[in-house]
């Protein structure tokens, strides 16, 4: 999303709330962007700052072929700070960082613009530091907080911000949005099963990766099925070789979850809910036989397990290797 004409079509009440701001010249001091991955967080607040430093700008809309707003794109304006998660968690030395930054005077401009990404990852000490920017802001400087999880953001930060909802994108829609790029409907389907990213979905359908990974998932499952006593040797030769980062595990654990609730689906005749198999395939009729509507409960309350352990850094080949021990069991 380039514009906010663009914003507007995905995220009507967002757009028309920061952009009756604009026109106003009364922007709040700091911003909390809810919504799920994929609600367009990054772009709008990126669109944000561009129509703040644009000098070109028509209305709201940011000319996006200035030196500004070419500077923004790339992350190298200096009035302009993004701050991340470092691994799990943003740290109260990257704060520090920013609060050092804040003590100089703009340097093509005489305003401030920063945005915490994750904000619900802010250690306490953190979290407590950047109260400060929102407590006593500077006239000139605005505050973005993006979150998919609002209720993990501390109060006193939720209560100093302007919440703005993103709301999840329709279904139908991103799937015929994939459809419209050239990918067939059943894998429009499954990637919008995943990801609500448009980018991130027309990327995944064209790398050979992702189409492996769904292979071994299937695989993986099979073995479970047909030959138990091969399963760690699969896992550590074909799996976690190619599973190898954590968003990858992730996904892999993902695409288990949606082949396990195929199973389910079709135990209760609601087949035209399937992911990942299609009606009538023998596979999925072999694996219906074999794990019963109870079982495929539990697995899947298993793979949640497995999600949060991910998240909690545990090692990701123990993570498996106890998975599929409890799939089996």
């Amino acid at each position: 999303m380039k514009t906010w004409s663009q914003v507007a079509e995905v995220q009507p009440l967002a757009s028309k709330i920061i952009t009756n701001s604009i026109n106003r010249d009364r922007l709040s001091h700091a911003y909390l962007f809810q919504g799920e991955r994929g609600t367009g967080k990054d772009e709008i607040a990126l669109l944000l700052a561009k129509s703040i430093f644009c000098p070109n700008r028509s209305d709201v809309e940011p000319c996006q072929d200035c030196h500004a707003c070419r500077r923004i794109d790339s992350g190298n304006h200096p009035d302009v700070h993004w701050i991340e998660p470092d691994t799990l968690s943003i740290r109260k030395e990257q704060i520090e960082h920013l609060q050092k930054e804040f003590t100089y005077s703009g340097l093509e401009s005489d305003r401030k613009f920063y945005v915490i990404k994750g904000a619900e990852t802010l250690t306490v000490n953190a979290a407590n530091r950047i109260l400060k920017f929102l407590e006593e802001p500077a006239t000139q400087t605005t505050a973005v907080m993006l979150t998919e999880n609002s209720q993990a953001v501390i109060s006193t930060i939720r209560s100093r911000c302007q919440i703005i909802d993103l709301k999840p994108l329709h279904l139908k829609a991103f799937q015929n949005q994939l459809i419209e790029h050239g990918i067939n409907r059943s894998t429009a389907v499954l990637l919008s099963a995943l990801t609500n990213n448009l980018n991130e979905a027309i990327a995944w359908s064209e790398d050979d990766w992702f189409a492996q990974a769904r292979k071994r998932m299937v695989q993986l499952i099979e073995m479970i099925r047909v030959n138990p006593d091969d399963v760690f040797l699969f896992l550590h030769q074909e799996w976690m070789p190619h599973f190898k980062e954590r968003a990858q595990q992730e996904r892999g654990l993902d695409l288990l979850m949606l082949a396990f609730k195929d199973i389910l689906y079709c135990h209760i005749d609601k087949e035209e809910d399937l992911i990942i198999f299609s009606k009538g395939d023998e596979k999925l009729e072999n694996l219906v036989m074999f794990f019963s509507q109870e079982k495929l409960l539990d697995i899947l309350n298993k793979l949640l397990d497995a999600k949060r352990k991910l998240k909690q850094n545990v090692n990701p080949t123990l993570v498996m290797e106890q998975l599929t021990v409890q799939i089996q069991g």
